[in-house]
């Protein structure tokens, strides 16, 4: 796991670095050279789609989701375990169905491409796939997690 997350905070960066470079090109081309780039909007939007949802899987491993751990930390230790069980469940089970939806979405539409860019669908939607799809083992690992320790973990959110 510690490679697949390393290549996936690479590959994040890289995404960061394309957000940057897309507008940043496309004012140079318009401005100094009056020539607009064709579809960078898309492009841009893509790029930033794409780094949110693959970096929401390291975001939830790093402990940087909103958990409103203060108010689980109100509760006494059984009632705090199973709140901790349900979220976790309940992740699993959400970003399983996303990860499923946008396969079959994938699948239904692999002849479509986008308008302007026309990017092939499955590229388009690929990043969900990923993303949910990593988001759906980090979900099932604190689940395991919280299931192996019999109790809700201690507070962990990362701010960094």
């Amino acid at each position: 796991m510690k490679t697949l997350r390393q290549t996936l905070v690479t590959i994040c960066l890289l995404l960061l670095a394309a957000l940057i470079a897309t507008p940043s090109l496309q004012i140079v081309m318009r401005g100094v050279f009056d020539v607009p780039m064709a579809g960078a909007e898309e492009l841009a939007r893509y790029f930033l789609i794409a780094l949110t949802l693959l970096g929401a899987a390291h975001v939830t491993h790093s402990g940087g989701q909103i958990r409103m751990e203060e108010f689980k930390a109100m509760l006494p230790p059984r009632p705090r375990y199973a709140l901790q069980v349900l979220i976790d469940l309940s992740a699993v089970a959400m970003f399983g169905l996303m990860a499923v939806a946008s396969v079959t979405s994938i699948l239904a539409n692999l002849d479509n491409q986008t308008a302007t860019l026309e990017m092939p669908y499955w590229l388009f939607m690929g990043p969900m796939t990923v993303g949910m799809t990593l988001l759906t083992l980090e979900s099932a690992i604190d689940l395991v997690r919280t299931l192996r320790q019999g109790r809700a973990g201690a507070k962990h959110t990362s701010l960094a």
